[in-house]
C-alpha cells in the first residue's frame, strides 16, 4: 500500500487555483480587476480585490490572477506592480521622458538636507531629531521634517523614554509605494533614492 504524501505548498497553491477556476469566470474576473486597478488612484490590496468577486476567493488564487494580468502587460507601456499597500498600474519608468513632453512642469526637487534626513530615517529608523542631528553634524530645520511629513513619507510613531520624550520618526508605506517597493528590505542604495523619488509623482497611469 502506497504512503500518502502531504501536498507541497506549491501543489496546494495550484490546487486552490484549479478549484477556483471551476467556480469563477476567469476572463471576466481579469477584466474586473483590470478596470478597478486602472481607475483607482491608489494601490488596491487583496482584501479590496476580493470584494469585486461574487464568489469567495482565496488569496493565492487572486495573486495568480494578478500575475497573469501582469504578464499580459509585460510588453506594453504600462506595468502592473505590487507595492507596500497593494497592486497598481503605472507607466514604465523608461518612458517617463516622453510622457513629460505632455506636461513640461518638472516634479519638485528636494534639497540635500531633505534627502539626507529622509535617508537617515529610512535606514536608521526609528530615530529622533537629535539622532538625525548627531549623524548629519548640523541642526535639522523644522521645515525639513515638515516637508517630509507633508509628502507622507515620514511619521511620528511614538516617543523615546528619555528626558524630554523626543518624538521618534519612521518612514511610511506611502514612501514605499512612491519608490515602487513592497518592504523596507528592498530600499535602494542611497544614491538611487533621490532620483526615484523625483520621478514618483509621474509614474501612475
Amino acid at each position: 500500500m502506497s504512503e500518502l504524501v502531504a501536498p507541497s505548498p506549491s501543489n496546494e497553491s495550484a490546487t486552490a487555483v484549479v478549484e477556483a477556476e471551476h467556480a469563477v469566470d476567469i476572463v471576466l474576473l481579469k477584466r474586473v480587476f483590470e478596470a478597478a486597478l486602472m481607475s483607482s488612484q491608489e494601490p488596491l490590496n487583496i482584501t479590496e480585490l476580493k470584494r469585486l468577486s461574487d464568489t469567495p476567493l482565496e488569496t493565492v488564487f487572486i495573486e495568480e490572477v494578478l500575475r497573469q494580468l501582469a504578464k499580459k502587460y509585460a510588453d506594453s507601456g504600462i506595468e502592473l506592480n505590487r507595492v507596500a499597500t497593494g497592486w497598481r498600474f503605472r507607466s514604465r519608468p523608461e518612458l517617463q521622458e516622453y510622457l513629460d513632453k505632455l506636461n513640461p512642469q518638472k516634479p519638485p526637487r528636494y534639497s540635500r538636507a531633505v534627502m539626507e534626513t529622509l535617508a537617515i530615517i529610512a535606514y536608521r529608523q526609528p530615530v529622533t531629531r537629535g539622532d538625525i542631528e548627531d549623524i548629519r553634524g548640523v541642526n535639522v530645520s523644522p521645515q525639513v521634517l515638515k516637508t517630509l511629513e507633508g509628502r507622507s513619507w515620514i511619521e511620528v510613531i511614538g516617543t523615546r523614554d528619555t528626558p524630554g520624550k523626543p518624538e521618534l520618526f519612521a518612514t511610511t508605506q506611502q514612501l514605499l509605494d512612491d519608490l515602487n517597493l513592497r518592504t523596507l528590505s528592498e530600499l535602494p542604495a542611497l544614491a538611487e533614492m533621490g532620483s526615484l523619488l523625483d520621478q514618483s509623482g509621474n509614474h501612475e497611469s
